[in-house]
């Protein structure tokens, strides 16, 4: 993150701060908190949209196949599952999965005991064009997280869980 970047996100929680300074009920670390996670998912958006220049494999492809990739039953979920694993409305994933069907990354089969269940499964193909992109996905999140010690990163993530675990 550039120094610009920086003072720019601390300049927007120092400006909310002042706005409500007489404000008990606002929290200056809830909102710098909140506002530099999602400065890191925006980020982190961009990183991945930039690495997927290629119109004939975009980032939603490769999204649609490492959620497909990572499901309970690896290599084998119904389109539903994987429209709510990647956040999409099922009409998009269904979209999503034509595309790949098209380009041979996955196959679509009906179950036989249950012809109303269709089961998405990669192909060799879907299975290589994953594994090409996995790891620079990797290098991307770990350069991002890189101003933290491993030992910060494990703390980063006892805190994140911790906050997760409330919502249930």
């Amino acid at each position: 993150m550039t120094k610009q970047a920086r003072d720019d996100v601390d300049r927007h929680v120092a400006r909310w701060a002042e706005f409500w300074e007489d404000n008990t009920d606002f929290a200056p670390e809830v909102e710098g908190a909140l506002v530099r996670m999602k400065n890191i998912l925006r980020r982190s958006r961009r990183s991945d949209g930039v690495a997927f220049p290629d119109a004939d494999f975009t980032f939603e492809d490769y999204s649609t196949l490492h959620a497909l990739m990572i499901q309970p039953y690896p290599t084998e979920a119904t389109p539903a599952q994987l429209a709510e694993a990647t956040n999409v409305t099922r009409a998009a994933m269904t979209a999503r999965l034509d595309r790949l069907a098209k380009a041979e990354l996955i196959t679509r089969e009906v179950e036989p005991q249950d012809r109303r269940r269709v089961i998405v499964r990669p192909t060799p193909a879907g299975r290589a064009a994953w594994e090409r992109h996995i790891h620079a996905g990797m290098a991307r999140d770990q350069q991002l997280l890189s101003a933290l010690t491993p030992d910060e990163l494990k703390q980063l993530n006892t805190l994140l869980r911790k906050v997760i675990l409330s919502f249930q």
